[in-house]
């Protein structure tokens, strides 16, 4: 990339952050049609759920890679920089590209007479980019719920449901039940729907809204757990915790409806895919820094994750959270007390979202001390004699990554 290249239609995206979320599929749709419904030109794998959904598709997408394909990749949210959202055959996409893309994308909106949000935006340079390089297969991860996100305005051939809990009740319902039929509606008539390990078909079956073949995934085991990675019968998994395992037994299981579906994906390269795997944020050691990891759980069922992998390992960190304010501090902080932290230290970034140190304390029933970013940042830097571990939210990671000057990919 040109030093001197300075971006027009990334801060125009930025800029579109105000309009949050938006119920309905006619934008995204007439924003598609406009440029020839890219989408059309590839396979897409849709993959949906509360937790779980980028650690999916990391698996998928290292694992088709090192069986030949050219892979396409579009998740949610990122963590320093927004090409990180689109993954091009192993690399985010280059901030040019990326520019160009989201100029297409608002001259398309121009032409359709209306104002599109961020993702739905994001969502049409993403589908846009995977033509434009010929990926062989796209994996679509959804941003929320299923029914009205721009990402189900594509055709997926397989749909992948990772897990169902209870997070953005304000959009998607109060039970699980309500939160696993808007997820659900990313399914399709007589396609494949694959379950991650902890979703019940007949539990399933009664929610859904149309008839797509369930494919339950069987978990793997026996594993050998350790802090920073696993193995299965001797082979290494990329990612972290015993709850990766379960992400993985159903990416495995896409990859056999992907077969199924006739896709000439050979067996004998896919652990091989499963051992590169790097999902920045996610139990990840960040490069530069000593003893610091970092994780986004954001929700309690990822902080319980989170909670049982320290708890597995013998492992007692300091930790540093910080969360949005409209999360369940409460419920996080039962889980990540359950590690028996040897300290607990509050961060708060600049983002009027994030919760402030009143709303951490009520919710940690405890007094801690509260730092800023920039503060945090100066603690992670130095040395320490046990792990640091960083999480609450991905946008917290985001937030250290920028102030630490460390790129995750």
């Amino acid at each position: 990339m040109d030093p001197g290249f300075e971006p027009v239609n990334i801060p125009r995206l930025q800029e579109r952050g105000h309009l949050g979320i938006k119920c309905g599929l006619e934008n995204i749709r007439a924003l598609l049609d406009s440029l020839g419904r890219p989408d059309a030109s590839f396979p897409v794998v849709l993959i949906a759920g509360t937790n779980g959904k980028g650690s999916t598709g990391a698996f998928l997408a290292h694992m088709l890679r090192a069986a030949g394909f050219v892979v396409g990749w579009t998740t949610s949210p990122h963590l320093r920089e927004v090409t990180e959202r689109v993954w091009v055959d192993g690399e985010p996409i280059g901030e040019g590209a990326l520019d160009l893309l989201l100029g297409e994308a608002f001259e398309a909106e121009a032409q359709a007479g209306f104002q599109a949000t961020y993702f739905e935006l994001m969502i049409t340079a993403a589908l846009s980019a995977f033509r434009m390089t010929g990926v062989e297969v796209a994996l679509v991860e959804v941003g929320m719920g299923g029914r009205w996100d721009a990402t189900n305005a594509t055709e997926p051939i397989l749909t992948v449901l990772t897990t169902v809990g209870l997070d953005h009740q304000q959009y998607l319902g109060d039970t699980r039940e309500a939160i696993a039929r808007e997820k659900l509606c990313t399914a399709r008539d007589g396609r494949p729907l694959v379950l991650g390990p902890g979703l019940d078909p007949e539990w399933i079956r009664p929610l859904l809204p149309c008839e797509p073949t369930l494919h339950p995934a069987p978990r793997l085991g026996p594993a050998d757990i350790r802090w920073e990675h696993s193995r299965v019968e001797g082979r290494r998994v990329g990612l972290a915790g015993l709850h990766q395992l379960d992400n993985l037994a159903t990416a495995f299981e896409a990859i056999r409806q992907l077969q199924a579906l006739g896709f000439p994906v050979p067996d004998e390269r896919l652990w091989a895919g499963v051992a590169e795997t790097r999902w920045p944020g996610r139990l990840w050691k960040v490069p530069g820094l000593e003893s610091v990891w970092m994780d986004g759980a954001h929700n309690p069922d990822g902080a319980r994750a989170l909670a049982e992998h320290a708890l597995a390992c013998g492992v007692r960190p300091h930790l540093y959270v910080g969360a949005m304010g409209d999360k369940d501090l409460a419920g996080v902080a039962r889980e990540l007390k359950r590690m028996r932290p040897l300290t607990v230290t509050f961060v708060q970034g600049d983002a009027p979202r994030y919760a402030t140190h009143q709303e951490l304390g009520e919710g940690w029933g405890l007094e801690a001390p509260m730092l800023t970013v920039r503060e945090a940042s100066v603690h992670l830097r130095a040395m320490a004699e046990a792990p640091r571990l960083v999480t609450g939210s991905l946008y917290l990671l985001g937030d250290l990554l920028r102030e630490l000057d460390i790129r995750p990919f």
